[in-house]
């Protein structure tokens, strides 16, 4: 039996919490940028085999980049809104520590994220020299959905771009959860596997997806600009993974499943010793 109850899942959460907020930089870059080019590289599988077959089925293959992730203990700055804020409250971190994490994880992703674009670019367009094809068009076309496309609608985009990452976050975080519920490597596979394909299918934002799929789409000639991707997408959506992550997942399970206050046991007081009896 290699169930987690949740109870103990939320300590878990906890002290996951502490323990990333403990890392020095450089760990939170290194497993920034692993977790970003990682989870990029499952993106562009994801949309290649969307491309062969149908989107379900791109759906379904998109969580092998979050496993990994999970597996391997990295960094993805969305997992840690709903987990950080859980050690402040359980004065186990600073406010601090938990902002300067967000930062050098976001890097991380970040520079991973675009990165491995990069190397896309080279690989499907010869380094420029050639048409990139099905995938680097079908990029182009999703980074140009992600931002211009929103923009047109003002701010009833700016709304829904904001809803669905909140949304995308609500599952995000939960598949960071489930992956607590067992001690197993199969289950931790199949219980992070099922709130990432829901998010991916139903097309939410999550921002570090959209830290690599939209800087490959400007590569591959997307007509969007460094504007677009951070006013009608990237901030949005990063504060609306915020809001998800910590609302509905971190602390909605923190108040229902937060450990009990240890309760010292009570002692009986002292028998004090009878006088003495004296002679008459």
């Amino acid at each position: 039996m290699d169930y987690i109850k949740p109870t103990d899942v939320v300590k878990t959460m906890i002290q996951a919490g502490a323990t990333k907020a403990a890392l020095p930089v450089r760990d939170l870059l290194i497993r920034g940028f692993l977790a970003g080019s990682i989870l990029a590289f499952a993106t562009s599988l994801a949309i290649s085999i969307t491309l062969q077959t149908v989107p379900p089925v791109g759906a379904l293959i998109f969580p092998v980049g979050f496993v990994i992730i999970v597996l391997l203990g990295l960094e993805l700055v969305t997992g840690s809104f709903a987990l950080l804020p859980l050690a402040v409250f359980e004065r186990k971190a600073r406010v601090g520590q938990i902002l300067a994490n967000f930062g050098w994880v976001f890097l991380g992703n970040l520079i991973g994220s675009v990165f491995y674009a990069g190397l896309l670019w080279i690989s499907l367009s010869m380094a420029g020299h050639i048409a990139p094809g099905a995938l680097g068009d079908k990029i182009a076309a999703i980074a140009v959905a992600k931002t211009t496309a929103f923009a047109a609608h003002g701010g009833a985009g700016m709304l829904t771009i904001f809803t669905k990452a909140i949304l995308c976050n609500w599952m995000v975080c939960l598949g960071v959860v489930m992956a607590m519920t067992s001690s197993s490597t199969i289950g931790k596979i199949v219980g992070g596997w099922l709130p990432i394909f829901i998010f991916f299918a139903q097309g939410y934002e999550h921002a570090v997806v959209n830290m690599f799929v939209i800087p490959a789409g400007m590569f591959f000639g997307a007509p969007v600009t460094f504007s677009d991707w951070w006013v009608w997408n990237q901030i949005p959506v990063t504060l609306g993974n915020f809001v998800g992550g910590l609302l509905f997942t971190g602390l909605a399970l923190y108040v229902t499943h937060k450990p009990a206050p240890v309760q010292e046991p009570l002692v009986a007081p002292a028998t004090l010793p009878l006088p003495e009896k004296t002679a008459a």
